[in-house]
């Protein structure tokens, strides 16, 4: 069945870098979109960015658009998000999740457990 194992995440001072990798298996992996979607306490899932499905094509939201990079490498069936300038308000769960588009979550019912990223000082 569909899986994802989310890693990278961990504690980081404003300013800082991670680097987030979701290792996928149980699907075509290279024929999917896929997203990262990301969770603070008590909010709803934000979307962050996304990325075709061949992996020309990215899409960033402007909370962290020049911060940010996605990236893919489809024979490892892996999806990358490196995080720079990481600021506070980027404190959340990230998760990764195949995309209906470059936008949207396609099995919003599902996600894998996700990393944690804490930015503070």
């Amino acid at each position: 069945q569909v899986q994802f194992v989310e890693s990278g995440g961990g504690w980081v001072q404003p300013g800082g870098s991670l680097r987030l990798s979701c290792a996928a298996s149980g699907f075509p992996f290279s024929t999917f979109h896929m997203i990262w979607v990301r969770q603070a306490p008590g909010k709803g899932p934000e979307w962050v960015s996304g990325i075709s499905s061949g992996g020309s094509i990215t899409r960033y939201a402007d909370s962290v658009k020049g911060r940010f990079t996605i990236s893919r490498d489809n024979p490892k069936m892996t999806l990358y998000l490196q995080m720079n300038s990481l600021k506070p308000e980027d404190t959340a769960l990230y998760y990764c999740a195949r995309g209906q588009n470059y936008y949207m979550n396609l099995d919003p019912g599902y996600r894998g457990q996700g990393t944690q990223v804490t930015v503070s000082s």
